[in-house]
């Protein structure tokens, strides 16, 4: 029997000096690539992966995923520069209303000062005051980072609102979100896709009738303990956060996700302490 390989799908926010919580440093994240390159992994477009779930063309199988939520400004001056010395391809979700029009700011190994990225707990702060443009990226930015193949970009809706939370029809409100968000990211880009990103991970099923209506197929979750292989639900896409941490100890964890024994024993025995029920 032919075995079918799992694809790690990495989730990251940021990467940025001030380190911590979601934040990994620069450093950490060149350790991580490093790692990657020296085991002979490869990173994956969304159109691979897509075909990898459908089973019309099997990933090969040191394949990894890397993902990026919410668009912030040090993807483009930390993480990209960084994604192309080492050759690693990434997608990047992105939250439609916080993007804004400028010129593009400088970026590591660029002679210029480079623009100040906030931390995680700043940034919530900074998007309470309505201060967006010192911590999302700008479409010009984004238009350098497609131009050499390094990223693509996807749906993420257009505020990351948890409307579940909020008073009022959630179902109304998140379709409004996603026509908002593909209808910017047709004008801006030219083109929008059918995956899309949950905006802090929470969907239900009526979420997900609304964003196939919508014409979104591949849902993006933070659902860490599941496998993406041929065949699975690509409305389920299971993703797991990386740490601020060493190369090493991120391929620890890829290789568990990838392991066709280690990955279903390690899975289930974290969804049963975590009290999770789903599939994978």
């Amino acid at each position: 029997m032919t075995r079918k390989p799992i694809v790690p799908v990495l989730m990251y926010h940021h990467v940025t000096p001030a380190g911590g919580d979601i934040n990994v440093t620069p450093e950490h994240f060149r350790d991580q690539l490093q790692w990657l390159r020296a085991h002979g992994y490869q990173s994956l477009t969304c159109a691979q992966f897509a075909d990898h779930l459908a089973g019309r063309k099997t990933a090969p199988e040191r394949s990894v995923l890397i993902t990026f939520d919410d668009g912030y400004l040090d993807n483009y001056v930390h993480a990209w520069p960084l994604l192309k010395a080492f050759g690693f391809h990434a997608v990047i979700f992105l939250v439609t209303s916080w993007v804004g029009d400028g010129t593009p700011r400088a970026h590591a190994g660029s002679r210029d000062a480079l623009p100040r990225t906030p931390s995680h707990a700043e940034f919530k702060m900074l998007s309470e005051q309505g201060d967006t443009d010192c911590f999302a990226l700008r479409w010009s930015e984004i238009e350098r980072m497609r131009a050499d193949g390094i990223c693509e970009f996807h749906s993420h809706t257009h505020t990351h609102t948890r409307w579940d939370l909020l008073e009022g029809d959630k179902n109304a409100h998140m379709r409004e979100e996603l026509a908002r968000s593909r209808a910017t990211l047709q004008a801006r880009l030219g083109e929008v896709s059918d995956h899309l990103c949950w905006p802090q991970g929470y969907f239900d099923a009526d979420y997900v009738r609304i964003a196939h209506e919508a014409g979104f197929r591949h849902l993006y979750t933070t659902r860490a303990f599941g496998r993406n292989r041929p065949g699975s639900d690509p409305a389920m896409i299971f993703r797991f956060a990386v740490r601020n941490t060493t190369g090493a100890s991120v391929g620890r964890r890829i290789q568990v996700a990838a392991s066709p024994w280690m990955a279903p024993v390690f899975n289930a025995w974290k969804r049963f302490k975590r009290g999770h029920r789903y599939p994978g």
